[in-house]
């Protein structure tokens, strides 16, 4: 069976039992990362089929990200993914759990858990790189108003004179995680499109620096310094 046909057996299955509640984290969200990750292993020495589980199973169980839990939401996503794999996958091959377990395990930022393969450096990358450019801009807002955050502090929105807090302010998640995401990428090729990504949520902050003092037409030049932005 080739991974086009594993992907469409996938695909049907979370379709019939993984809710879309999660907007970030729905069947276009694994359909995302399985896309991304095919670019990172162009060339590469990996176990697809690893890869392509791994893709659409890593956020089987996804705490929400106030959930005095949720470093240990990879642990259980792949603790289900077994469980899934063996009772509605029986004929998915023994010879890949391994890799594909250990991807799931390590995708994570919270749970802290270093890759050891390739499969899972690529995994992680992907999934990554989700949290940044226009998706990641997207994300991070959604995922926030369901929590019910404030967009930013109106009075300090990029935290000069506060300390950074990402659970009362969503500005402040570009600061505490997304731009120091492309220093986390375990591939040269996701290092590169990490940082491409992580400029325009730059020029986003610049953008919005302008507006809240009033220029509806400019870019605020002092946060692209500040933060490594271009023109």
């Amino acid at each position: 069976m080739d991974l086009v046909q594993w992907q469409q057996r996938f695909e049907t299955w979370l379709a019939a039992h993984h809710p879309a509640e999660d907007a970030a984290h729905d069947v276009s969200h694994f359909r995302r990362v399985w896309q991304t990750s095919q670019q990172l292993m162009v060339n590469q020495p990996v176990d697809g089929l690893a890869i392509l589980a791994a893709c659409y199973f890593h956020d089987i169980v996804s705490l929400p990200k106030n959930h005095p839990q949720r470093g240990r939401s990879s642990q259980l996503a792949a603790e289900k993914t077994r469980a899934i794999l063996r009772e509605h996958f029986p004929d998915f091959p023994d010879q890949h759990y391994a890799a594909t377990l250990h991807a799931i395990e390590a995708h994570s930022f919270s749970a802290g858990i270093a890759p050891q393969t390739l499969e899972a450096k690529i995994v992680q990358d992907a999934d990554r790189l989700e949290a940044l450019g226009a998706i990641g801009l997207a994300r991070v807002f959604a995922v926030s108003g369901a929590l019910g955050v404030a967009l930013f502090d109106a009075n300090d929105p990029f935290a000069d004179r506060r300390e950074l807090d990402d659970r009362a302010f969503a500005l402040d998640h570009f600061q505490t995680k997304l731009l120091r995401l492309p220093d986390t990428m375990q591939t040269a090729a996701g290092k590169a499109l990490a940082q491409h990504n992580a400029d325009f949520l730059i020029q986003f902050m610049a953008k919005l620096s302008a507006e809240l003092g009033g220029d509806c037409q400019g870019i605020d030049s002092a946060v692209l310094r500040r933060f490594g932005g271009s023109l």
